[in-house]
């Protein structure tokens, strides 16, 4: 199945965006009616972070976040078989100054979970060698085509999470920015609740930690969709950061993320059970 999937995949990065896109928001409607478990997910997500929504708003939610998911796997062919000038066609940068700003020092660009991340991630390697961290996907085959499609460019180097940091501040400071992506519940270790949308969150420290190892600069970096295309956002070096207490940064950076989902909802990951780790005490959300 996985490899007929990566076949049509294939296919499909053949086909003008125009065509590429409504078929990946199908795929996505498709998941979402039929796809119950993912979507008790997000519905949950969503009640949880949303309480001021109706169900309807949320269902309304959830279904548009699944179509932009199912467009953002679909076209992610494009970034694993495509030409780089296709793909410097597709995604756009605004703010690339901010990163020629800080040339010379250690970067982390904060990444939060939107779908459009590995084009970000893609287009950024197409201009400079980037360092990141990412989890082993369990099907064996599509792992491959992943970590094989996020290397295809640039003097890049892609760690699993096993190996910890220690390689990724090393490559920062031998001048690869840190794609960084810290919004995820990785469990206890390393984590502290901080509010993410005014719910408890296994939160890690690392950005944090990190900036404070590293001498770092931190920049947050959104790709959004844009029409037919993406656009990488790059934000300006957080001032005064880190602050006064790793608590205080980490709070920092939730409010930040709940900030720049509040403007494109729909396009915040929101089929990752966020909220699976509990307070002492607290039942499961899902």
């Amino acid at each position: 199945m996985t490899r007929i999937a990566l076949s049509l995949m294939w296919l499909c990065h053949w086909l003008p965006l125009r065509l590429l896109a409504p078929l990946g928001r199908g795929l996505g409607c498709l998941i979402y009616f039929f796809g119950s478990s993912r979507r008790h997910v997000a519905l949950t997500n969503l009640r949880l972070c949303f309480p001021q929504m109706t169900e309807r708003e949320r269902r309304t939610l959830a279904c548009r976040h699944f179509a932009a998911f199912g467009r953002s796997f679909l076209e992610r062919g494009l970034l694993w078989w495509a030409s780089a000038a296709r793909i410097r066609r597709i995604v756009r940068f605004d703010g690339l100054e901010h990163l020629d700003a800080v040339k010379g020092r250690p970067v982390i660009l904060l990444v939060p979970h939107f779908v459009g991340l590995d084009m970000g991630w893609t287009r950024l390697t197409l201009e400079l060698g980037m360092v990141s961290i990412y989890a082993n996907q369990k099907n064996l085959m599509f792992n491959a085509a992943l970590y094989d499609g996020r290397m295809r460019y640039g003097e890049s180097l892609l760690l699993s999470r096993q190996e910890g940091t220690r390689k990724a501040i090393k490559a920062m400071k031998e001048g690869k920015p840190f794609y960084y992506l810290p919004d995820m519940d990785y469990g206890e270790r390393d984590t502290i609740f901080m509010p993410f949308f005014g719910v408890p969150a296994a939160t890690i420290t690392g950005l944090s930690r990190l900036t404070r190892m590293a001498g770092a600069a931190v920049l947050p970096v959104i790709t959004r969709m844009d029409g037919d295309g993406y656009v990488v956002a790059i934000g300006a070096p957080w001032q005064d950061y880190p602050g006064a207490s790793i608590e205080a940064d980490t709070r920092r950076m939730n409010a930040f993320i709940e900030s720049e989902v509040l403007k494109i909802p729909e396009q915040y990951f929101w089929l990752h059970r966020r909220f699976k780790t509990r307070p002492p005490g607290e039942k499961g959300v899902y």
